[in-house]
This record gives C-alpha cells, sequence and structure tokens, in this order.
C-alpha cells in the first residue's frame, strides 16, 4: 500500500464540493468504465443512503456519470456533464434507496448494451474507493494499483496458469483473491499488481481454455 500524504487524506484535487460524494462519485464512475470496457446504450445507477439523500446537492450524480463517460475529478466538464455530447445516445436514470446492509455511500451500476453487467462500489472517504463486486462475484478493487479480473470455468490449475504467466513477466503479485459461484461453475480471479502487465501476456490469459471474461485495470490516477 502505498504512502498517503496529508492533502490525500484531507482531499484530491478536484472539482467539489465534497470528496466522498464527489471525487469518489468519479473515480467509482471511472472504474466502472474500465470493467464494462463497451459503450453502454442503457445506464441504471442505484445510490444508496447518503449518496441517495445528500447525493445530488453534493454532485454525486454528475461524478458518477462523468466518470462513466471518462472525465477525471479535476474536469471541468463535471459540472454541466449532462450536456454533454455523449449521454445524447445513452438513455440514464438513477434510483434511490436505503439499505442498512450496504455502506453509506454505495452505488450499484446497471450497464446494458453489447453485455450486461452490474458492478458495485463504495466511495470510502478522501476520494478513496472500492469496488466491491462484479455481477454476484467479491472483489476488492480500489484503482490504487493495476489489477487483473478474470471469469472462467472453476477447475483445478486455473490459478497456477494465470500466475505463472504473471510471474514470468517477473511481476510481483500484491494480493490473490477469488470466488466463486459453485463449485465446477462459474469463479471469479481479482489479482493486484505492484507493476502494469504486457498485452501479450494479457492475450495469453485469454487464450487459456475456459476463461471467459478478462480486464486489465490500470491503476486510477492520484
Amino acid at each position: 500500500m502505498k504512502q498517503r500524504s496529508l492533502f490525500d487524506i484531507i482531499s484530491p484535487i478536484m472539482t467539489g464540493p465534497s470528496s466522498s460524494h464527489t471525487a469518489g462519485a468519479v473515480r467509482l464512475g471511472l472504474m466502472a468504465r474500465k470493467i464494462y470496457r463497451e459503450k453502454p446504450q442503457k445506464v441504471i445507477l442505484k445510490l444508496y443512503n447518503s449518496f441517495a439523500q445528500t447525493g445530488k446537492g453534493h454532485g454525486t450524480d454528475k461524478g458518477l456519470m462523468a466518470g462513466l463517460l471518462g472525465y477525471n475529478v479535476d474536469s471541468n466538464k463535471i459540472k454541466n456533464i449532462f450536456n454533454d455530447a455523449a449521454l445524447k445516445d445513452i438513455e440514464y436514470r438513477f434510483e434511490n434507496e436505503q439499505n442498512i446492509e450496504r455502506h453509506p455511500n454505495a452505488v450499484d451500476f446497471l450497464l446494458y448494451g453489447k453485455i450486461n453487467m452490474r458492478i458495485s462500489g463504495n466511495s470510502i472517504g478522501a476520494g478513496n474507493i472500492e469496488i466491491t463486486k462484479i455481477e454476484d462475484f467479491t472483489t476488492k478493487i480500489s484503482g490504487e494499483l493495476n489489477t487483473l479480473i478474470l471469469f472462467y470455468k472453476d477447475k483445478p490449475g486455473m490459478i497456477s496458469r494465470v500466475s505463472t504467466l504473471i510471474q514470468k513477466e517477473n511481476i510481483n503479485i500484491a494480493s490473490l483473491d477469488c470466488d466463486r459461484d459453485a463449485k465446477g461453475k462459474t469463479a471469479s480471479m481479482c489479482i493486484c499488481l505492484d507493476s502494469e502487465i504486457s498485452d501479450s501476456i494479457i492475450k495469453k490469459i485469454e487464450e487459456i481454455e475456459d476463461v471467459y471474461f478478462v480486464r486489465n485495470l490500470k491503476r486510477l490516477e492520484d
């Protein structure tokens, strides 16, 4: 984990007014964009708890959408994002919910297009985020490290095959978390890396039999 300065703790450089509700929202949108990768035709954003109650006044809705469109936290496009030309052919809506089992600043991105996907995350303070689920699989994605996401058929040897390819490139694995819906069914792998992985290794991972989905997520900018 990288060392944080006092300025990181107080707030990132951003379009305001709130680091949790605005900057965190932008970074959640950016990460959802990286994971989904396709341009969605329709987006439903479900905001929970504090996000739902005070998010509109703090620009949470604008931040989430700006991130989905690829703008960073310091962009002057955020304040007028709903006038952005890129939104003209995207159907979108926001839904507000209360759920004591969810984080105070939680959001679900429901993305529809060439593929349909649900991505869940939290804004945890000072612009920091965590992606907690992709579909029904638990993840631990902060955006602070380069991260590799895989969906694949659960069977022996998959972790070893992937990790061997990474280690051959002399890349250190910072963390590796797996989840699955049932034995022998679909599983997920979330691998945080200390450096970027090459496109050639990504291609080799994609060619592994029974790997369905691969995303190489470069760390978010500070």
